[in-house]
């Protein structure tokens, strides 16, 4: 097969690719990528690890002898997957990719965790299917751009299903037939609605946990004989018309490049534990405060925004201004605004049940507003805007046109190093350093899957 051959389906398309895709094959600066995902994935699953909704997973887990990062308790490898998955999206602290918008480590990571653990993995395998796992998945965002989350469905779970699925294939060095088919069932068992949106309820952090476990059982059954459809992408029925049909499919961006540029070189790894499109405001909000603006005397504060984001991060209004729950208050854009502007930081303990009753920041909530700007780039940026109206007339505003973390300012090696200590001390662990050199050693592509078990002490 020839990855530019158009008369082929998308699926043989990645199939040739993947089939023969080796680690040597990953520039330096996509291994290095790769080991800040799963340095920032390990340190969000340690930072949830005892929080009600882990706990809720972990009672619903199957025996077995498969890691849960930060856990003494052992697992099947499904349950594995989607406990993990699980505790890092939960916090919604995880990376990000500007242009879809998807998340990637916290599907990929607990999946090929999981799959080394099964399967015996050596640590290249690993890293090489978390990177193919993750480009593949940034790829396919860039391929339906907005339009997944406009038909109601979350692309992390939808999309990351594929891209898991093609992740631990190629890790585990799958014939072209066995990755086509894997790819053809994966679609069978690609989920995740955004009905969560409407009540700060809990079915957003177990998205990227149940789409690495269905990636598991996938390529197993995949590997067993079982025959999964070709057209699974494009086909009449397939996921671009089903997850996405107010548009039609960008699938040159899916192969233009492929394995010669690695998009997800250009991951964003979050300063703040919120939705993506929020951080730029609470940025803007910050860079507000620290300038001297008062907070007294003030008649409105209006964002420009993309309508794109509208649903999700401001309406409805009365909702996003006073959440209902602490993780509602991680997808409200108003809340964001008024962390910025009155605490000047936005940590993992500024989105508590405490702070959503905190009546200076419901204050402030109640007086931010949103106007749709015609010209935003969203997908292709995420940008924020505040512009604070006070009563005698003045005037105070800034604006960001990107999202720290990302490709204009990216956050630094150390950054994210500090990143991971500070959120495995939030969730309890009290020895940050042996656990990143756990995860150092897993990427340095040298050793064997039982370098995992380190990883839940």
């Amino acid at each position: 097969m020839s990855n530019d051959n158009t008369s082929l389906s998308v699926s043989q398309r990645l199939a040739a690719w993947g089939a023969t895709l080796r680690a040597d094959d990953l520039p330096p600066v996509t291994l290095c990528k790769s080991r800040d995902i799963l340095v920032d994935i390990i340190g969000l699953c340690v930072a949830a690890r005892e929080t009600d909704y882990v706990a809720a997973a972990k009672a619903a887990a199957e025996p077995g002898d498969h890691i849960i990062v930060g856990h003494t308790e052992r697992v099947s490898a499904s349950s594995a997957a989607l406990v993990n998955g699980t505790a890092a999206h939960g916090e919604d602290f995880d990376d990000t990719f500007e242009g879809g918008p998807v998340h990637s480590g916290v599907v990929i990571v607990p999946a090929l965790l999981a799959a080394a653990q099964k399967y015996h993995l050596t640590n290249d395998r690993v890293m090489l299917g978390i990177a193919a796992g993750t480009e593949v998945l940034c790829r396919l965002a860039l391929t339906l751009p907005k339009a997944v989350h406009k038909a109601g469905f979350h692309p992390t779970a939808v999309l990351g299903t594929f891209a898991a699925t093609f992740g631990i294939a190629v890790a585990r060095g799958a014939s072209e037939r066995v990755i086509v088919d894997a790819l053809g069932i994966s679609g069978s068992m690609a989920s995740g609605i955004i009905e969560y949106l409407g009540d700060g309820s809990w079915t957003k952090r177990m998205h990227p946990g149940w789409s690495a476990q269905s990636a598991l059982r996938a390529v197993a059954m995949a590997e067993a004989g079982f025959f999964g459809p070709r057209l699974v992408f494009e086909g009449t029925h397939g996921a671009f018309k089903t997850f996405a049909p107010s548009i039609e499919p960008k699938t040159d961006r899916l192969f233009d490049g492929l394995g010669k540029t690695f998009v997800m070189d250009g991951i964003t790894f979050k300063p703040y534990p919120c939705g993506t499109m929020v951080q730029p405001y609470i940025d803007v909000a910050m860079k507000l405060r620290a300038r001297g603006v008062p907070l007294d005397g003030i008649r409105r504060i209006v964002c420009k925004t993309a309508e794109g984001i509208v649903h999700r991060l401001w309406e409805p209004i009365e909702l996003k201004r006073r959440p209902p729950t602490a993780y509602a208050a991680k997808f409200s854009t108003p809340f964001g605004v008024a962390l910025g502007l009155v605490r000047g930081h936005a940590d993992l303990g500024d989105f508590t049940e405490e702070a959503i009753r905190d009546p200076q920041l419901l204050r402030l909530c109640e007086l931010v507003d949103f106007v749709i700007d015609p010209d935003n780039p969203y997908p292709a940026a995420f940008t924020g805007h505040v512009r604070i109206e006070y009563k005698d007339g003045r005037v105070e505003e800034a604006e960001q046109g990107h999202m720290r973390g990302g490709v204009e300012e990216p956050l630094t090696r150390s950054e994210i190093d500090a990143k991971f200590r500070a959120n495995v001390r939030f969730g309890g662990h009290g020895d940050p350093d042996t656990l990143l050199a756990a995860c150092d050693g897993i990427a340095s592509m040298k050793g064997g899957h039982e370098m995992i078990a380190e990883l839940a002490k």
